[in-house]
């Protein structure tokens, strides 16, 4: 068979080599603090020449400085940038370093070892083909070791390299590595890597990282960097079936609408029959555009924009698929979560779910286990901490396309933001749909809100009363709604302390029965604005995330927030129950105000309770503001005369 040359013998013999070069390999080094991570990094790029000498000469007046082996030049000190880093001697951010050989080049990204910047470690994971999981030869596994290694097993890297590091101080041990790789691979069973490679190293001499050591005669493996130049982790994205997040509707002008985005999996040509996973509707595919202009093919990891042969509704956020093997489009669903926020995971609780270029309001349903990292047991759990793998139930406010994050880590991965502060509070990697009530729909009803509205002469609204206990919200309350019924109108009102006594008495108060409370509350609150009522809920609420749950759950205007803003140290003066000083005392925990905190809302449509105002003068300007905003007809002043 011929093969076709160009002619030129110097382009020939360059597209050889790239022919026969593997792809760039993104790696990750991680472990626990102090084993070694920055250091190899360093040692990798002193021994393949890729310092300047300006670089070298500020490496040694730096180690004298900060180093940690003497006169000796510190090599983690070319990673570790970050004064804080260098004062502490160890690595707080991701640090990426480009290495090349004549063989293969390298991406390779330093991860802390501290628990605390667990999360860094995890973001550079997710974009990696293969992990340096490093360990201290006189440590052996450690926790983080370990936590590390299932965090690189969920974001479904498949192939470790087990650096067992300082291998030196040891006195080249062979007895203690293998009783480190027995450890390992009995712990990592469970995980599923394809590959566990164990090496022996010295990253501070130099040790089997380039070439191999006569220091381990024992050790029949290649050296670290042979290893890395011919390890084969190419998984074929193209041959999966297609996948399109639809970035953005690209429409320059009225003779041109297409739909940009990156490939995800799979391939796709023009005549290529394609279906919008959320709505089902089909097209094909009339154009594939590039930046160069049309192309036949294109395949995962480009960057395209297709026309359609149809005008079909499509938005940023849908998943364009193919229609024989479609995504699965669900509102509820289970994953795992490595929780990333010093606030603790809430069941409940409304977060913002991302997944590719869609965002959703979504809250946990239930949080199944919590992943035991020693052992990989699962452990019962209420909730999660900083750097905590669970397994949890999802529910989002619309269904969204996915697929299990092993069969594809594009469509099955999505990040939970937090609402009050736009923080990233948790990676999830989607396991599988939960196929709940699947044959059941909403009943259609020939009375609707609107009519019940009518019939009551009223608009149907939410009145949240918020504040500490103490501050007057009931007593206002009931003074708003003795006021709204004698002017004839529609009410009810759902006050905490009765609440606990029947639908919610199965509930404590600490954070996540706090937030449940309110779910539940929420969801009465919706039921009677459904009836066209007025329904008056009071509440301590102390979080503010939950109120704006119960605000999403309704319709635009029908929640009224009312800020009973009373000052702690009225509340205490006045301690109708006794509970200030039970709480004080430390007789009762989890009490807001004394030992969990209020969130005082940001922007509430009323504030009462302010300047020394009577519970009489707050109810009438609630009423006012009600009439202002046409919940209720205007109605005269009744006075300081509240009686019915």
């Amino acid at each position: 068979m011929l093969e076709a040359v160009s002619g030129n013998p110097a382009q020939d013999a360059q597209d050889a080599q790239e022919a026969s070069t593997p792809p760039t390999l993104r790696l990750i080094t991680c472990g626990s603090v102090d084993d070694g991570k920055s250091t190899l990094i360093g040692r990798l790029l002193y021994e393949q020449s890729l310092i300047l000498d300006d670089q070298l000469a500020a490496l040694e007046r730096d180690s004298k400085r900060h180093g940690t082996d003497g006169d000796n030049i510190d090599f983690a000190l070319l990673v570790d940038g970050l004064e804080a880093e260098r004062e502490q001697g160890i690595t707080i951010d991701v640090a990426y370093r480009y290495v090349s050989t004549p063989r293969r080049s390298f991406i390779i990204a330093d991860t802390p070892g501290h628990e605390q910047y667990t999360r860094n470690m995890a973001t550079a994971a997710s974009s990696a083909d293969l992990a340096i999981l490093l360990v201290d030869a006189r440590k052996g596994l450690l926790t983080q070791t370990c936590r590390h290694a299932a965090i690189v097993s969920l974001i479904g890297i498949k192939h470790v390299v087990l650096a067992v590091n300082k291998i030196d101080l040891t006195g080249f041990d062979q007895a203690g590595f293998d009783k480190i790789v027995a450890d390992f691979t009995a712990f990592a069973a469970p995980l599923g890597f394809k590959s566990i490679t164990p090496i022996p190293i010295s990253a501070r001499h130099g040790d089997n990282v380039s070439e191999k050591s006569a220091n381990t005669p024992w050790h029949r493996g290649p050296a670290l960097l042979a290893f890395l130049e011919q390890v084969d982790v190419e998984e074929d994205q193209s041959g999966k079936p297609f996948r399109f997040p639809v970035q953005w509707v690209n429409r320059p002008h009225l003779d041109f609408r297409g739909f940009a985005g990156t490939i995800a999996s799979g391939t796709v040509r023009p005549g290529d029959e394609i279906v919008v996973a959320a709505s089902g509707k089909s097209s094909r595919v009339a154009r594939v555009v590039t930046a160069d202009g049309d192309v036949e093919r294109a395949s995962a990891g480009e960057a395209v924009t297709l026309t359609l042969a149809d005008e079909l509704d499509i938005a940023r956020g849908d998943v364009l698929s193919d229609p024989k093997n479609r995504p699965e489009v669900a509102d509820q669903f289970a994953a795992h979560l490595i929780w990333m926020s010093e606030e603790k995971l809430l069941p409940g609780r409304s977060y913002l779910l991302k997944s590719g270029s869609r965002t959703v309001p979504a809250a946990i349903t239930e949080l199944k286990h919590r992943l035991d990292v020693n052992t990989l047991g699962e452990m019962a759990a209420r909730t999660l901490s900083l750097n905590e793998v669970g397994l949890c139930n999802l529910a989002t406010t619309v269904p969204i396309a996915f697929d299990p994050y092993t069969g594809n880590h594009a469509t099955g991965s999505f990040i939970l933001i937090d609402r009050a502060t736009n923080a990233t509070a948790a990676a999830g990697l989607i396991s599988f749909g939960l196929r709940r009530a699947t044959n059941i729909h909403l009943q259609g009803l020939n009375v609707a809100k609107t009519d019940r509205a009518r019939l009551n002469n009223q608009k149907p609204a939410a009145l949240w009363f918020t504040g500490l206990s103490g501050s007057g919200k009931s007593t206002i309350a009931n003074l708003v709604e003795s006021r709204l019924y004698a002017h004839g109108a529609r009410t009810t009102l759902l006050d905490g302390d009765n609440i606990r006594h029947g639908l919610n008495k199965d509930l404590g108060f600490t954070e996540v029965d706090r937030v449940e409370n309110i779910r539940r509350v929420g969801e009465v609150a919706k039921l009677m604005t459904e009836a066209g009522l007025i329904v008056l809920c009071s509440f301590i609420s102390p979080f503010r995330a939950d109120r704006q749950l119960v605000r999403d759950m309704l319709d635009e205007g029908e929640f009224i927030e009312i800020f009973v803003d009373t000052p702690l140290e009225d509340c205490i003066a006045r301690d109708p129950k006794g509970l200030y000083k039970k709480a004080i005392a430390g007789e009762i925990k989890n009490f807001t105000g004394i030992d969990q905190p209020y969130e005082s809302p940001m922007n509430p449509e009323i504030v009462v309770a302010r300047d020394g105002q009577t519970a009489a003068q707050a109810a009438a300007a609630i009423v006012a503001e009600l009439a202002r905003r046409g919940i209720i007809d205007r109605i005269a002043d009744f006075g300081d005369d509240w009686s019915i």
